[in-house]
């Protein structure tokens, strides 16, 4: 058994200090030879347990079609920096631990550094939630570009209902976040108009109404990227907390 840790602990060691380029990223462990598939498995549970990065899920990757990068350019190129007039800037949706854990299995710091944001939790690219939000120089406004992938299928050929309401909580939820973060879903009111074609690229736009003390109210519309078809559209109320609500549960 020692012999074994040995061994696993020396490949992890080869494996941390290769220098990677972005195609050996991909897939990580190519080129350190493994004398089994359980070395190869516990240096790789050991790479991702001890990486200190954390992944920007909002970024494009191979799955993104013509129109979602059409998209995420035209409003990319308007986000702040050096070369841009700065209406818009992105939000980052990074994978996350569990900050706020409170027992049982969840305590386990190996269960925590699994955690994902749920919108996040299907690894492979393209296949459920892949989107991106921006919200406006003011936080008024809030966008988001929305593929969607074959694992959100309801209805034969098109987005489950319940998929079309995850996006609409996030969006309206980040934007809420924004202006007065941290918050809580109190309500979503949906009315679904026409479905959205499995795979479409649609957008998700999110706006504030208006405030009232710890209360933030907004409403969202889904539509085509052309804005020719209403998919969906809904209001929601958020509620402002203080985060020893959460650690409360």
């Amino acid at each position: 058994m020692a012999k074994n840790l040995f061994r696993i602990f020396r490949s992890f060691q080869s494996f941390v200090s290769l220098p990677f380029t972005k195609n050996q990223v991909a897939h990580p462990c190519a080129s350190v030879a493994f004398r089994t598939t359980f070395d190869r498995t516990m240096v790789q549970a050991l790479a991702s347990f001890f990486s200190p990065k954390s992944r920007d899920f909002s970024l494009p990757n191979s799955s993104w079609g013509e129109e979602m990068i059409r998209l995420y350019e035209f409003y990319n190129n308007q986000c702040e920096g050096e070369n841009h007039g700065g209406e818009w800037r992105r939000l980052p949706s990074y994978n996350r631990s569990l900050k706020y854990a409170s027992g049982g299995v969840y305590l386990s710091k190996i269960i925590q550094s699994k955690a994902r944001l749920f919108t996040r939790n299907i690894r492979e690219p393209g296949a459920a939630f892949e989107y991106v939000v921006f919200v406006s120089k003011d936080e008024q406004r809030c966008v988001c570009v929305f593929q969607s992938g074959h694992l959100l299928e309801g209805p034969p050929g098109h987005v489950h209902g319940g998929a079309i309401a995850t996006m609409i909580d996030t969006v309206t939820g980040s934007h809420a976040s924004i202006l007065s973060a941290p918050v809580m879903t109190a309500n979503l009111n949906i009315n679904y108009r026409s479905p959205i074609p499995l795979g479409n690229t649609v957008l998700v736009e999110s706006c504030l109404d208006k405030r009232e003390g710890r209360k933030l109210f907004i409403s969202c519309k889904v539509t085509s990227t052309d804005g020719s078809k209403l998919h969906t559209e809904a209001t929601a109320l958020f509620l402002s907390i203080n985060v020893s609500h959460l650690l409360r549960g």
